[in-house]
């Protein structure tokens, strides 16, 4: 992984070598109605390189337009093929499925709806008109009549395709049930599992790189359960960002499934020379990491900080590098509170 480049000094820009940048949106881009400070102007001046940026997003509820107009109003020249969604990958998984023109029961939304229409799928809401297939995405307005038409439906041998699993979206107001809770209450009722197309499944982020043509793309995102394991398990490069749902707590306890190549404080790091991890093992059952001027030295179950900590993330990177590489289960471990408290305290 690109974090743990031996050496002194830097390493090339995540950036260097990638042909596109897959963005997740909330957290990333934006947070609410406001941009993420430093990534409209980041994005631009990537584009302006030459550098395409893909919109990969497991939304159902919107369309790929109105994705699109949201971001231009940032400031980005996003145009609807610049956006990739979970009803567009799901809308693919299902042409495998069934015949063209299958009659679809839809739980969700219009961006759902939309793509199923596009793709030439007929849509119900009943499952009295017999449908081929089911296919559940989020919508503010889903209730449990909807819920209860995709079980009805189910009962008989068809597929079931979710668009997502997340279980939570974070609104402004706070932390919503999102379509993972919804997906579970129909599994509850069927004893049945849907196939899933958005991330951390692979299907999304294949559709992004067939679309682009990439062959050396990058994710950034801001979520290690969705983002960052999508990422690793489609075989690319991702960088954590600092700015949305997951810190140094959720970093620190990364499962190796979710660990990023990168950590970066924002979208800026992309193009910056990213610092090599001097990782030692100067005795058993202890772990020297060095970032920079930074260090951290895990001693059995004890991590332990061992430079002045200026430098915030260096010390983050060295935390979890110390970690990273040693064969201790997060539960166990003593972890200093400066590491949470001092990156609170300066973010």
């Amino acid at each position: 992984m690109a974090l743990f480049r031996s050496g002194t000094g830097n390493a090339p820009a995540p950036l260097d070598g990638a042909d596109v940048i897959l963005a997740d949106l909330d957290g990333v881009v934006y947070k609410g109605k406001d941009a993420v400070p430093y990534a409209v102007e980041s994005l631009n001046g990537y584009a302006s390189r030459g550098i395409r940026v893909a919109y990969i997003t497991n939304n159902a509820s919107r369309t790929d337009a109105s994705v699109a107009e949201q971001l231009r109003g940032f400031g980005l020249g996003t145009q609807p093929e610049d956006v990739v969604t979970s009803p567009q990958a799901a809308v693919q998984m299902l042409r495998d499925l069934v015949a063209p023109g299958a009659l679809v029961l839809v739980v969700g939304g219009d961006g759902l709806v939309d793509e199923l229409q596009k793709a030439g799928f007929r849509i119900t809401r009943s499952a009295d008109d017999r449908p081929d297939a089911v296919v559940q995405g989020f919508a503010p307005n889903v209730g449990w009549q909807h819920l209860a038409e995709a079980s009805f439906a189910l009962a008989r041998d068809i597929p079931w395709v979710a668009t997502n699993q997340d279980w939570t979206i974070p609104l402004e107001r706070g932390i919503a049930p999102g379509n993972g809770t919804l997906v579970s209450a129909v599994h509850t009722a069927v004893a049945k599992l849907p196939l899933v197309a958005g991330k951390p499944e692979t299907p999304l982020f294949e559709a992004a790189q067939a679309r682009f043509g990439a062959k050396a793309a990058i994710m950034v995102g801001d979520r290690l359960d969705t983002d960052i394991k999508g990422a690793r398990a489609a075989g690319i490069r991702s960088a954590l960002v600092l700015t949305g749902i997951d810190g140094p707590k959720q970093l620190i306890a990364a499962s190796p499934l979710e660990r990023p190549d990168y950590i970066l404080a924002d979208m800026r790091g992309l193009a910056e020379p990213y610092p090599n991890v001097v990782i030692e093992h100067p005795a058993a059952e202890v772990v020297d990491a060095r970032v920079g001027a930074e260090r951290c030295v895990l001693n059995g179950i004890d991590l332990q900080i061992k430079s002045k900590g200026k430098d915030k993330l260096n010390l983050l990177r060295a935390a979890c590098a110390a970690i990273w590489n040693s064969d201790k289960l997060i539960y166990a471990l003593q972890i200093p509170e400066q590491l949470y408290q001092q990156w609170d305290a300066q973010s």
